[in-house]
């Protein structure tokens, strides 16, 4: 069950779809196809990156890091299709000053499955770090940031020694 400020939330985020019902109809199976660029940016980290950044892949954890470096920030996680990732919610603006090596930023109007903000765990895409409020998103710089990090951290661990 989503209170209040989970519903707020969710309109927040559906308003960034051009038929925001749409949007809300789609939340309530799981997840929405919202476009980027109209609401929030999205920057596309890959897990490895976050998770040497972290330390660690167990999901808690990892949780528990997002928080305390990106704060009041929104970050999804989706293990599903070609990949294992990590979408960090930017502020508006963001794709047009992007120059982190490796890490993308999503060009506006790229359509990003995002999970009801409830779900918070797996099966399926789910917050890692869940939107707080209405316009949550991460710092720009804490997202590069924690790209710079989780890279340095790459080039020092040999390949056999990284986790999944």
């Amino acid at each position: 069950m989503i209170d209040r400020a989970g519903s707020a939330i969710t309109d927040w985020l559906a308003s960034a779809h051009g038929v925001p019902a749409q949007a809300r109809r789609e939340f309530d199976v799981g997840i929405a196809l919202v476009p980027t660029g109209t609401k929030f940016d999205a920057i596309r980290l890959p897990a490895d990156v976050v998770h040497a950044a972290a330390g660690s892949n167990d999901p808690d954890a990892v949780a528990v890091f997002l928080a305390e470096v990106l704060e009041d920030g929104a970050v999804i996680h989706d293990a599903y299709g070609v990949g294992v990732w990590y979408y960090a919610l930017v502020p508006l603006g963001t794709h047009a000053a992007w120059l982190v090596p490796g890490v993308e930023c999503l060009e506006p109007g790229t359509w990003l499955g995002v999970p009801r903000v409830d779900l918070t765990a797996r099966p399926g895409p789910y917050w890692a770090l869940p939107p707080s409020t209405v316009g949550s998103v991460c710092s720009a710089r804490g997202v590069a940031d924690l790209a710079a990090l989780g890279q340095a951290r790459l080039r020092q661990t040999p390949p056999a020694e990284r986790t999944p």
